[in-house]
């Protein structure tokens, strides 16, 4: 069931990428470190034709980061957003606090590279990124791979997976 699973995902997101990722649904959250980043990712993305779910923060004005987090997360977790995008300043904290939500696999990526390797081999649904650390062509470019990569589905990374659902399930399976 999980392999089939993996493979309608996959041939959706390759049907996404046939027409431009036009049906795709993004949650994107921001304190004041990444709100100038924010701001500029969600209209590239909605130039795109994608649909943004804001979930703030509006301003610049100082917030504390876990709350965007906590809400991108609850909106991958519902089923009311394909990906989620947080940032703050680093990604770091912002992507811990994602991370708290089950279900969620937020991923810091610093390059194309890292965002191609978190959704191939961890099937990653939230990007966290760093308003601070990252200018905006090139977070553009990591939005990119990271919304056009699909999960690689292999065994092993299925495995590694559902090993983290278990644990966060209170399951204990294998530790290493």
């Amino acid at each position: 069931m999980t392999e089939l699973w993996y493979s309608i995902k996959r041939k959706i997101m390759s049907l996404n990428d046939n027409f431009g990722v036009k049906m795709m649904r993004v949650a994107l959250g921001a304190d004041h470190g990444g709100y100038a980043l924010k701001e500029e990712l969600k209209a590239y993305l909605q130039n795109q034709g994608m649909t943004i779910l804001d979930q703030g923060t509006d301003s610049a004005a100082s917030v504390d980061y876990p709350q965007f987090g906590f809400q991108v997360g609850s909106l991958i977790r519902q089923g009311d957003a394909d990906f989620g995008i947080v940032i703050c300043g680093t990604g770091l904290g912002v992507s811990m606090a994602a991370n708290k939500v089950p279900g969620v696999r937020a991923a810091v990526c610093a390059d194309p590279y890292m965002a191609r390797l978190a959704r191939e081999h961890n099937d990653a649904n939230v990007l966290a990124l760093g308003g601070r650390v990252l200018g905006a062509d090139l977070a553009r470019e990591i939005v990119d791979v990271f919304l056009r990569t699909p999960f690689s589905g292999a065994t092993r990374h299925q495995q590694r997976i559902g090993q983290m659902a278990a644990y966060e399930n209170g399951i204990s399976g294998k530790e290493s």
